[in-house]
């Protein structure tokens, strides 16, 4: 959390708003790919990359 926090603070002080959205779409791709790995839906994740 102390990690987030700090990212937060950045993100406020230096105006990087703009970095948030892609930080939470990095994140959620992220997971999307540990997920489904071995699962049946693989073969559609992949298709996006």
């Amino acid at each position: 959390m102390a990690f987030l926090a700090e990212l937060w603070a950045f993100l406020r002080t230096r105006k990087k708003f703009w970095l948030l959205p892609i930080l939470v779409m990095m994140v959620v791709f992220g997971g999307l790919i540990v997920l489904s790995q071995g699962s049946a839906v693989a073969p559609f994740i992949y298709t996006l990359f």
